[in-house]
């Protein structure tokens, strides 16, 4: 089952969501924020499905030392079919895999186990000191502050859609980082929509309460991210990037 834990990094921070097997957009887009080996990238779920390199992506995230994943409810759908096709054959490893590569229609034959174990013991959130990172969103309490994630259900954490409706406006002082539902379905356009506090310049994170991370890649080629350290964010949209903030 997946870790409830969390991670407490500090570096030159970017955080992303909701690639959805876009392997190559993907690496464009590290090449343009002149991603390196000092700096760290948040993946706040959804790596998988919709497009067609979700295995390339994984072998790619899940073995960088500076990208720090979480599950989100795609990930979270295939550990599900995988617990049930292990429950069914607990012997036949060679038949769990080659079933598991058909849940990628594409480049399913990627597919190892070493993937498999990997996307096994990610999170579901991960915290640090200013943000916490969770994939759909995180419920707020009678007086509008977090819920503290370790409280939250699973499935509230990967698929509830209340956190991100522009009127749910969480107190206290961490951002939340999440994706899930394309930014497009509640604002207009496509793009990362960061909420500020009210009063304040937006120059630190902590002037944010929430950060809305999915560009809806799969529908419009639009993929984005967000420094935590510059609070800007960077759309790449073929042939060229842009900013957005």
């Amino acid at each position: 089952m997946p870790r409830r834990g969390c991670y407490n990094l500090s570096d030159m921070r970017y955080v992303i969501s909701d690639i959805h097997g876009e392997y190559a957009l993907f690496m464009r887009l590290l090449e343009k924020i002149k991603f390196s080996d000092g700096d760290v990238i948040y993946v706040c779920g959804d790596m998988v499905d919709k497009g067609t390199e979700s295995v390339r992506l994984l072998k790619t995230l899940l073995h960088m030392p500076n990208a720090h994943c979480i599950l989100g409810n795609h990930e979270y759908g295939f550990l599900a079919y995988y617990w049930a096709v292990m429950k069914n054959s607990p012997s036949d490893f060679g038949g769990v895999l080659a079933d598991l590569k058909r849940w990628f229609p594409f480049d399913g034959d990627l597919l190892d186990w070493d993937i498999v174990d990997r996307l096994e013991r990610l999170p579901l959130y991960m915290e640090e000191e200013q943000f916490i990172c969770v994939h759909a969103g995180l419920p707020l309490d009678d007086d509008d502050r977090i819920v503290p994630p370790a409280l939250v259900r699973d499935m509230v954490m990967l698929e509830d859609r209340t956190f991100m409706r522009p009127e749910v406006v969480p107190k206290g002082s961490k951002c939340i980082f999440f994706g899930h539902t394309p930014t497009r379905n509640v604002y207009e356009g496509d793009g990362i929509v960061a909420c500020r506090r009210e009063g304040r310049a937006g120059g630190s994170i902590s002037d944010y309460y929430k950060v809305h991370l999915d560009t809806g890649v799969w529908l419009g080629g639009v993929l984005g991210c967000f420094c935590i350290d510059t609070c800007r964010c960077l759309l790449y949209t073929s042939p060229s990037p842009r900013d957005c903030s």
